[in-house]
């Protein structure tokens, strides 16, 4: 017996070891082996086919197998600078959609937007009445908003200009809205920028010039530059800008912009006071005459509305659009600027009053989870 000390081959010859076994104790000790086998096999089946039937859908879905890593989640969420109800919901819309790496995610809007859109969707579904709903929704935006409103994270713009990127071009005090037609290096070739009256500007050679652009993720960058020229296009003639190459990121706005078209009604709005002294009371008084425009970009902070009828900066208005009856929308803005073109006037709105209901409506269509 290789192996088998000499005082184990001793105690393995003793008479007692080898005493003669009960039946009976053997047939139970055997159906305790064979029920603890059967019972290891079936767990086994089961996990192996939750695994197999889990690896397989994120192999479909493309979906790298990690777990959720809560340190690295609470990083970025401090990165974004949320606030601790803003980090908890964020956490839980993370999990219900299995996000397991929230930093990629957090850097792609459209990715985030996908699980926010779920989110949205359950939210209306599973709602036990439409003020739950609501005030569910008026969460998730005031997070959404959140994020987008947050500072660019160091090394995430890479983003050069390329054809048909709109833009601004400033000059001194002036802004103009360009449409960038060439690109190449450090040269850009912009169409000519244009007055209220829709006449092209002509800008000395020379002349210092900020060109300012937004990427579709609503991150702003900015050049400085000079015109050296005009030049010919493909596109007709255009604004020839040498710029210095270095890209300066704008302050980010408080609300995305959505460009849109949408008919809307809108009402002048008074203030009329009563009494007098400690008892003066000031109210809202709506106009009945109704006029029309069109809102031609829109975000939970502004507006910008075109219309036939002369309206005077400062106006206060009421504002209806005819958008979707489901995600009505009614607020109050005040006129800050005013251009006059050749087809009417371009209203430049601040919102000053915008209900839940009204800030929920405007969220969707902004960031489109209102879109099929």
């Amino acid at each position: 017996m290789a192996g088998i000390t000499p005082g184990t081959y001793l105690f393995l010859l003793q008479d007692s070891f080898f005493r003669e076994d009960n039946p009976l104790d053997a047939l139970i000790i055997g159906a305790g082996l064979g029920f603890v086998i059967i019972i290891a096999i079936v767990v086994r089946v089961i996990r192996g086919g939750s695994d197999s039937s889990d690896s397989n859908r994120r192999k479909k879905s493309g979906t790298a197998i990690r777990k959720f890593n809560a340190f690295t989640f609470h990083r970025v969420a401090s990165a974004f600078g949320l606030d601790r109800e803003n980090t908890k919901l964020l956490e839980h819309v993370f999990k219900n959609e299995g996000v397991n790496d929230p930093e990629k995610v957090m850097k792609t809007p459209h990715m985030l937007d996908r699980h926010f859109k779920r989110t949205f969707r359950t939210i209306e579904k599973n709602s036990n009445t439409d003020e739950d709903a609501q005030e569910r929704l008026l969460r998730l935006y005031t997070l959404r908003n959140a994020i987008e409103s947050a500072p660019v994270l160091d090394g995430e713009p890479t983003t050069r200009l390329t054809e048909n990127t709109p833009a601004i071009i400033s000059c001194e005090k002036d802004s103009y809205p360009v449409k960038i037609l060439v690109s190449r290096a450090q040269v850009v070739v912009t169409d000519f920028p244009k007055n209220a009256l829709g006449s092209p500007i002509r800008l000395n050679k020379g002349t210092k010039v900020s060109l300012s652009f937004f990427t579709k993720s609503s991150n702003g960058f900015s050049y400085q530059g000079q015109v050296i020229g005009s030049v010919n296009t493909d596109h007709g003639p255009g604004l020839q800008i040498n710029h210095n190459g270095k890209m300066k990121p704008l302050v980010k706005r408080k609300y995305r912009r959505r460009q849109t078209d949408i008919h809307c009604e809108f009402f002048f709005v008074n203030i009329e006071e009563t009494g007098s002294g400690r008892k003066k009371v000031s109210r809202l008084v709506v106009e009945k005459r109704r006029f029309t425009g069109n809102v031609q970009d829109i975000s939970n902070g502004g507006c910008s509305l075109k219309t036939p009828t002369l309206v005077h900066v400062g106006s206060r208005l009421k504002i209806s659009l005819d958008y979707d009856p489901n995600y009505p929308i009614s607020v109050l803005g005040q006129v800050i600027r005013s251009n006059r073109s050749s087809s009417g006037t371009i209203l430049h709105i601040k919102f000053v009053k915008v209900p839940r209901r009204a800030y929920n409506s405007i969220s969707g269509l902004v960031f489109g989870y209102h879109d099929d």
